[in-house]
């Protein structure tokens, strides 16, 4: 197996040294984490400047340089402590194999990686792996799993176009990430077993100095609150005072609903939050009580 790195030479990103005031992260500069990712920065009131088609650029509105990179490079990046920290999907950091720390999960970039063989094929287990040729971008990940289970097989590293090594008599089994599984049907496979549930991660250089500790303690503060905006509502409604109490034991808010009492005689104003996992049973709940005029507003930032 070919493991020699291709990546940008490292001088070319550090420009010989590059400022401790700053935090160096480095996010894919194409593919499906190219576009979160930079939102995200965003949302957290990062503003980037000249991002398109380069290299580097750095914000005005935070202490950051921000590197635009192959993902399969990040992690090599974040070891060498080129980049201070990254943005980089599970998938590609534990088959790179690299001494990066995980400090937060993004929830964006939800994948997994499977195993995956022909319609046809009755599949009892892992113990069908048994003496299998294997297609696969991900020959690290895929050894390991078999180690833990024991399992001889023949792994065939492949780049791209995974899905079609069955038809072509390449292999018997495929190794791939999945999202939802169209392309595997298109080429006439059926996903079978789950090895890696991934999603994008926020990876950081293990000797970072006190100063990049402390900038990367504040950017963390500001994606926390833009991921917990998200998982929320602001819900405002009307009711009824004397179905009130019933109403506010339905809301369990951040700590208690806030009531106001409307112009309307024996009405009041309820406002709270709702988490998105138990929304829609909480709306129905709510307006079987007696809740009337139910408005829902997004949060763009929720600070606890």
């Amino acid at each position: 197996m070919n493991t020699e790195m291709k990546y940008t030479p490292l001088s070319d990103l550090s420009g010989g040294g590059a400022s401790e005031t700053k935090l160096r992260i480095a996010v894919q500069k194409s593919g499906r984490l190219y576009d979160e990712s930079v939102k995200l920065l965003n949302e957290c009131g990062i503003e980037l400047r000249n991002v398109k088609d380069r290299l580097k650029t750095v914000s005005d509105t935070f202490p950051m340089e921000v590197f635009f990179l192959r993902d399969d490079d990040i992690p090599q990046y974040v070891e060498d402590g080129v980049a201070d920290i990254g943005i980089v999907g599970e998938n590609v950091l534990y088959e790179k194999n690299k001494a990066a720390d995980v400090v937060e999960k993004l929830g964006f970039g939800k994948c997994r990686l499977s195993i995956a063989v022909q319609r046809s094929q009755t599949y009892e287990g892992v113990q069908n792996l048994d003496g299998k040729r294997i297609a696969t971008s991900y020959p690290f990940l895929v050894s390991e799993f078999l180690k833990k289970q024991n399992i001889i097989a023949e792994i065939h590293e492949i780049s791209g176009s995974v899905e079609i090594a069955p038809g072509i008599g390449l292999a018997d089994v495929v190794v791939d990430l999945v999202s939802s599984g169209s392309t595997l049907l298109m080429n006439g496979l059926k996903e079978v077993e789950t090895i890696l549930q991934s999603q994008a991660v926020l990876i950081k250089n293990k000797t970072l100095n006190k100063q990049q500790e402390i900038l990367l303690e504040k950017l963390l503060f500001r994606i926390k609150a833009v991921k917990k905006a998200k998982r929320n509502k602001y819900v405002l409604m009307n009711a009824p005072n004397d179905k009130l109490q019933r109403i506010i034991a339905l809301l369990p808010g951040m700590k208690s609903p806030t009531v106001l009492p409307l112009a309307e005689t024996g009405w009041s104003s309820v406002h709270s939050v709702l988490s998105e996992d138990e929304f829609w049973e909480k709306i129905e709940q709510l307006k079987a009580a007696g809740a009337e005029g139910i408005l829902v507003v997004p949060i763009e930032k929720m600070v606890m």
